[in-house]
């Protein structure tokens, strides 16, 4: 089985933010009930319950989490995410590694598409550009491992 642990993201408009890029960009947009923050990516594992229980060592995280503005990974982009900046989260990360776990290179963000080709670089630009600083939405104050399962029309996650 596929497994990461994450913290579930509720965001205040993305359908306005899928809007905003319909037409510049084309990729692979995330459902919004997937929307998540990703702590520990550990991919395939025949068992769950060793990380269960690293897992259950974690603190919970304290308080929501603002999500503001947006990035991107890769050149040329390739993945368009939700930024957020918080020192709250990687205090939790420094957590997570004392606990055992493996967080490479930890950048906090919430993956919302996987591009796949930039019609109009200068307008995807324009559009990053008019969210600079903008609140988006909040991470929710829970960690849980999740099972990942592809599909035809994307993946669905299950919480453990």
């Amino acid at each position: 089985m596929r497994l990461f642990i994450a913290s579930p993201v509720i965001l205040d408009d993305y359908q306005s933010i899928k809007q905003d890029f319909e037409g510049i960009i084309e990729g692979k947009w995330v459902e919004e009930e997937n929307l998540h923050l990703t702590w520990v990516f550990r991919g395939e594992c025949e068992d769950a319950a060793p990380i269960k229980a690293k897992l259950s060592t974690i603190t919970p995280v304290e308080t929501e989490v603002d999500v503001a503005e947006l990035g991107y990974f890769g050149r040329p982009p390739r993945i368009l995410f939700a930024k957020a900046e918080s020192k709250l989260l990687y205090d939790k990360a420094r957590e997570f590694k004392a606990a055992g776990f493996d967080l490479y290179r930890f950048k906090p963000h919430i993956t919302l598409c996987r591009i796949k080709q930039i019609h109009d670089y200068k307008a995807y630009k324009e559009v990053l550009k008019s969210y600079r600083e903008k609140p988006l939405g909040k991470i929710i104050p829970e960690i849980s491992l999740y099972q990942s399962d592809p599909g035809r029309d994307g993946a669905h996650y299950t919480r453990l």
